[in-house]
């Protein structure tokens, strides 16, 4: 058991739509990423939580509004809907989803 520190590995975050595992408590991970631009459209077989770290960003999703995330914001994407984050400025978002959970979807 370690403590972990978000500010100081978003700090260390230099590249965007690289995730880190930072955790794992019971079936979920908690990954933290840097965003940048638009990542690719895709979709998980599981649901995929989004928390703001800092900045801002949007989950943009086929045949949805968007949704736009501030500072502390969460937003749970259900399964087989296809999304993708976009970051008009650098931002860093937290994920908790599944181990197994592909960045690219399935």
């Amino acid at each position: 058991m370690s403590k972990i520190s978000l500010t100081d590995t978003v700090a260390e975050m230099t590249e965007p739509w690289q995730p880190r595992d930072l955790a794992i408590a019971n079936d979920a991970v908690v990954r933290v990423a840097r965003f940048h631009g638009a990542f690719p459209w895709h979709h998980h077989d599981e649901d995929e939580l989004f928390l703001c770290w800092d900045g801002s960003f949007r989950l943009e999703m086929r045949d949805r509004d968007p949704i736009t995330l501030h500072r502390g914001d969460i937003v749970v994407v259900p399964r087989g809907i296809e999304h993708r984050p976009v970051a008009d400025e650098p931002a860093h978002g937290v994920m908790i989803e599944r181990p197994e959970t592909k960045q690219y979807g399935n």
